[in-house]
């Protein structure tokens, strides 16, 4: 089953808060019986910080949400936050569970100005009243990472752009660009690039004149064709043969289908007209980019099945 990034967000914290709850629990029976002594507040955290793994700060607050210990954190006490008034904090905003346990959305710590979460336990009195919350903060650089990466969706998707585009659409009017007066011949340069030598993602900026390609043999950066490249078949002598990879989404067939649908658009109206798209070979993913400003992303065959009602507004 595909896993969107909500999916991994759910799992993840599901994970974290199996890690931290009971040791949490644990450390705020501890603080019941000293509960408005700083100094016996200080000594209990002190004593059971190294208990709940990963932290940075640890703290005790009022149902007010006002600090009444130190912190304490991996060097020992930190002062200058007793009283501190937390009541604003966004983990100070959510309801805590009635089990007791709340592990807070993510959000920027004042600190470091970094994406944290905090971790809120109820701290309760021999007869069970809610005396206040131990909290734990939590930053995200030091929390193991329990769930698989989620995959891109492959659905189509539409984001709409500048409203201010938009509403011009029709006061504009598409200018040929030096890849458009010799678009056949740059297009058949990246299908040889795509098919044949190792490429795997290129960016097409039709009205720039430009393409950028990422390639196997060195995937973390990318190289820009600008438009003599890109009406020069030597360039392809820069780039080795590569065998087409065998876990592509999009067949090696469908490569020039592809840009000859991208072509299409481009060409196709003088006021709608693409502007930019992207192929990825592995996700099997095209983006596309119109004069609107209107974005696209859909499956290569979703894609190749869609004529050109689809895209200029006569498709039922």
């Amino acid at each position: 089953m595909q896993r969107s990034w909500k999916d991994s967000i759910y799992l993840q914290r599901e994970q974290l808060a199996r890690l931290l709850h009971e040791p949490l629990a644990r450390l705020a029976e501890r603080c019941a019986p000293v509960w408005g002594d700083r100094a016996g507040l200080n000594a209990v955290l002190l004593d059971g910080f190294a208990s709940v793994p990963h932290c940075t700060f640890m703290y005790c607050v009022g149902t007010d949400g006002v600090q009444i210990c130190d912190n304490v954190g991996p060097e020992g006490l930190v002062t200058g936050h007793y009283a501190r008034d937390r009541s604003q904090r966004p983990y100070m905003k959510e309801a805590v569970p009635i089990w007791g346990f709340l592990l807070s959305d993510a959000y920027i710590s004042l600190a470091k100005g970094r994406p944290s979460l905090t971790a809120l336990q109820i701290v309760r009195g021999e007869e069970g009243g809610v005396l206040g919350y131990l909290g734990a903060d939590f930053d995200l650089r030091n929390l193991p990472v329990t769930s698989v990466l989620y995959e891109e969706p492959a659905h189509w998707r539409q984001i709409r752009g500048d409203p201010a585009i938009r509403g011009n659409v029709f006061q504009q009017c598409r200018v040929d660009s030096p890849m458009d007066q010799n678009l056949q011949q740059a297009l058949s340069i990246l299908e040889e690039l795509l098919t044949q030598r190792g490429v795997f993602q290129c960016q097409i900026h039709f009205s720039s004149s430009q393409a950028t390609i990422w390639t196997l043999d060195d995937p973390y950066r990318y190289r820009i064709l600008d438009q003599e490249a890109l009406s020069d078949p030597d360039i392809c002598l820069v780039y080795p043969p590569r065998p087409y990879p065998g876990d592509a989404l999009i067949p090696m067939r469908d490569v020039a289908r592809i840009l000859e649908s991208l072509r299409a658009l481009r060409l196709a109206d003088e006021n709608i007209y693409l502007r930019m798209s992207s192929i990825n070979l592995f996700n099997g993913m095209i983006s596309l980019t119109f004069s609107c400003d209107g974005s696209h992303y859909m499956r290569h065959d979703e894609f190749l099945d869609k004529g050109g009602a689809f895209w200029f507004g006569t498709a039922q």
